[in-house]
């Protein structure tokens, strides 16, 4: 089966296709095209959902798997901030650097120089009849000052417990690790294993 992702986001496409190597994982837009899904889900599992049911839907196909990613970062000093508008912090069509200067002002509005912060993954999966989903989390601190040229989004200005660098200056490999992206996808590994192996019969 295609292992079909609702995601366009390429740094998200790189870190998934590293986990499924051996599985044939495409970006719905390479068959779809591009298109806008309206993520209004409170939660990171129902804006997560919405976007895995809505290509599933789109596609109309029982030989695929699809798998969607929502997640973001929350400072709890932030009253939560920016959590599900993590993507679109800094208003609709922002870029990575434009909500990480966003995260950075309100920081230093509030005088903090750095604060508690986690990333939260939720991954949905989507197939002819079954739907799941699952979390995983990294915990760490955000500080005002990026520092490094490495990851996506918000990397440059969080820091993982028990590191002294950001995800942009970590190597690669030891993100990777970290990763609650990779956490999430760890659980969803063997769910879309026996999806796989129950529509081989």
């Amino acid at each position: 089966m295609q292992i079909i992702l609702a995601t366009s986001n390429k740094g998200k496409v790189k870190e998934i296709r590293s986990l499924f190597e051996e599985d044939e994982v495409i970006p719905f837009s390479e068959i779809l095209g591009p298109m806008e899904i309206e993520e209004n889900g409170s939660t990171f599992a129902e804006n997560a959902l919405i976007k895995a049911r809505t290509i599933f839907g789109k596609l109309g196909r029982d030989d695929v798997i699809v798998i969607s990613d929502d997640s973001g970062i929350t400072v709890p000093a932030l009253n939560g901030e920016p959590g599900i508008y993590s993507a679109r912090y800094a208003g609709k069509g922002a870029t990575d650097r434009d909500n990480l200067n966003r995260l950075v002002e309100e920081l230093r509005k509030k005088g903090l120089k750095e604060a508690p912060a986690f990333y939260t993954a939720a991954i949905a999966i989507v197939a002819p009849g079954a739907e799941y989903v699952v979390h995983g989390w990294m915990y760490g601190r955000v500080i005002d000052t990026p520092r490094g040229e490495g990851g996506f989004g918000y990397d440059p200005m969080f820091i993982p417990e028990g590191f002294d660098q950001t995800l942009g200056e970590l190597d690669p490999a030891v993100k990777k690790e970290l990763s609650h992206r990779s956490k999430a996808l760890a659980l969803a590994k063997p769910i879309i294993e026996m999806l796989k192996a129950r529509s081989v019969r």
